[in-house]
């Protein structure tokens, strides 16, 4: 009888060490599982980053070749136009009226020279001032899920991009409390810079909508976009001058409405921070022959 019940008890500890290790190693599969998952979030996102990089790296060159093509047509002219009026210096036939002209003509390429510098320094300045703006919304949300929010430079605007699901319910344009929340933030960011204007855009999908108070799609992307302008005036004290409130329905989508994940893509809210062009508007009205 000792010898069964000693039997007996050795085959319990073997079971239950069984199960431990069991245990262990789907603890330790998921804790595997959940690491791989968060690596590839990070080698897309890093993948993501360097793209950008690289865009951004392919339009700064094309503006400084296209900044170096025009000086050199700058130099061109200026050398061309001293040996021209050297030349005519020569000449019995040239006019005082027409040296001063040539005199006149001279001046000006002095002055074209000047613009393009003065654009050069707005076209740095207007971008400096654009990746500030992106980097403090970023800073500002970074406790929002990568994919229900993005934020990019495009065009010379700044564009904020907010899945709907983090606004509205669906169907919907009354705002949610995640709403309030993110677009607290955003208006952190806007009222720290008075001086922007933006637009704000409802989309949605394809799929036809009609409800109470709801006439279609184009209804409701723009009382989302209403919606939003009200809260940013008057809870958050945004300028309504400053504000632009629009609906796009389905006709602007980022992604095809083939699949759901295409829908989601499309059903968003855009922020669209518009350029300053003032500063250009007054270049250009400098007089120029």
């Amino acid at each position: 009888m000792k010898v069964a019940h000693l039997t007996i008890a050795a085959a319990l500890v073997v079971s239950m060490g069984s199960c431990v290790s069991k245990k262990k190693l789907q603890a330790e599969q998921s804790k595997y599982a959940e690491l791989n998952t968060f690596y590839k979030q990070v080698q897309t996102d890093l993948q993501k980053c360097r793209e950008e990089e690289e865009a951004a790296a392919r339009k700064k060159a094309q503006l400084e070749k296209d900044i170096e093509d025009l000086n050199k047509q700058v130099a061109f002219l200026k050398e061309n136009n001293n040996v021209v009026i050297n030349q005519l210096k020569d000449l019995s036939v040239i006019s005082s009226t027409q040296a001063e002209s040539i005199k006149k003509s001279l001046e000006n390429i002095g002055s074209k020279d000047l613009y393009i510098q003065d654009l050069q320094k707005a076209l740095a300045q207007k971008d400096s001032l654009n990746m500030a703006l992106v980097m403090n919304l970023k800073g500002a949300l970074n406790d929002v899920n990568d994919s229900d929010i993005e934020i990019k430079v495009e065009k010379s605007a700044v564009y904020i991009s907010i899945s709907d699901k983090l606004l509205f319910k669906s169907g919907s344009y009354a705002l949610s409390a995640d709403a309030q929340r993110v677009l607290g933030k955003v208006a952190q960011v806007l009222n720290s810079k008075p001086d922007i204007e933006f637009l704000v855009e409802g989309h949605t999908d394809n799929v036809p909508m009609k409800s109470v108070g709801i006439e279609d799609n184009w209804d409701l992307s723009t009382k989302r976009a209403t919606s939003i302008v009200r809260v940013l005036q008057n809870q958050y004290k945004i300028e309504p001058r400053r504000m632009t409130a629009g609906g796009r329905s389905e006709y602007l989508p980022v992604q095809s409405n083939d699949t759901a994940a295409g829908k989601a893509a499309n059903r968003r809210t855009r922020i669209v921070i518009l350029p300053q062009l003032d500063q250009f508007f007054k270049l250009l009205e400098k007089p120029q022959s």
